[in-house]
């Protein structure tokens, strides 16, 4: 069952995953409900790797590639335990690598088809300067709102350079341009901060970055929440995290907030190239008519493609 995010507000009737399974596999998913254990496996032998993962996932020097593979084997596991609705602690218990950037990627790319970071890196080579020119030249010139956001950023970024940190800009340009706010997706800690340390009772409860740092470009360490538990508290990047972050809605069946939905959605067209023409991620209230594709994110979509055509003129 795909969640929602609970909020006093939300006036929505939970359906049956039997009748979200076709909707879901529409937006995005390729594999999202298995029906048959593949022929090699047995329960046993599902149960067998899973424990085997456990004991890895204690061990500091382990084998990525035998970690692939057990994840690969025991997809159909993982899926059934993820859409019975088993809660959150208990999936990081029996699946730790899950909520690991090696294990999310295997997982991600079985439920959608997409190499989660490949993908992402690879959109932002062919997109990125594209979009961060956009930003800074023309919506800068349209949007007090976003040149506040731009000279902020060049503050903070100072002479930093790299991918990274055009990934950083990238990501907190997108959030003013739609009006949506930095404190939905980020929580700032101080850099010394223990993941059992950070005060879980003011973070959201859908997936959101924990930076150790005054800002993400001071920051060399982030963790991942979700529900308001700290499910990762080493990501060495931000990079990462954000990759982290767009495949725990796709893993754990999580509605993008409403206050966070135009930059999920557009980070999910654009950068990891899911883009189904009907259903949608984001949470609805009841009786309210659902767009299959955010009128926003179209928007901007189109005002790129403009921009550069008119460059190339």
């Amino acid at each position: 069952m795909k969640r929602k995010r609970g909020t006093d507000e939300d006036d929505t009737e939970e359906i049956p995953a039997e009748q979200r399974a076709t909707v879901q596999d529409t937006y995005g998913c390729i594999n999202w409900d298995i029906k048959f254990m593949p022929m090699s496996e047995t329960t046993n032998s599902q149960q067998e790797k899973k424990l085997k993962m456990k004991v890895l996932s204690e061990q500091a020097n382990f084998s990525p590639d035998e970690v692939k593979t057990l994840m690969k084997c025991t997809y159909y596991s993982q899926r059934k335990e993820i859409n019975r609705g088993t809660d959150l602690q208990t999936l990081m218990e029996e699946w730790p690598f899950l909520f690991q950037e090696l294990g999310m990627t295997i997982h991600f790319q079985e439920l959608t088809g997409v190499a989660l970071k490949a993908t992402f890196l690879a959109s932002v080579e062919k997109k990125g300067k594209r979009l961060l020119d956009f930003m800074r030249t023309t919506c800068a010139d349209k949007s007090k709102q976003i040149l506040q956001a731009v000279t902020k950023l060049k503050i903070l970024r100072g002479q930093l350079e790299g991918c990274s940190e055009e990934v950083k800009d990238m990501v907190l340009l997108l959030l003013p341009y739609f009006d949506e706010k930095e404190e939905n997706l980020f929580h700032y800690v101080e850099d010394t901060v223990l993941a059992e340390e950070v005060q879980v009772e003011s973070l959201p409860v859908t997936p959101c970055i924990i930076v150790c740092g005054t800002s993400c470009y001071a920051s060399r360490r982030f963790m991942l929440s979700i529900d308001r538990k700290v499910v990762n508290g080493q990501i060495p990047t931000f990079i990462s995290a954000i990759c982290l972050t767009l495949g725990s809605y796709y893993c754990f069946n999580i509605h993008y907030p409403v206050d966070l939905g135009s930059t999920l959605e557009f980070l999910q067209r654009c950068f990891l190239n899911i883009n189904p023409e009907k259903g949608t991620t984001v949470e609805t209230k009841k009786n309210k008519k659902q767009l299959s594709v955010n009128p926003r994110v179209l928007t901007l979509i189109a005002d790129l493609s403009d921009h550069e055509w008119r460059e190339t003129c």
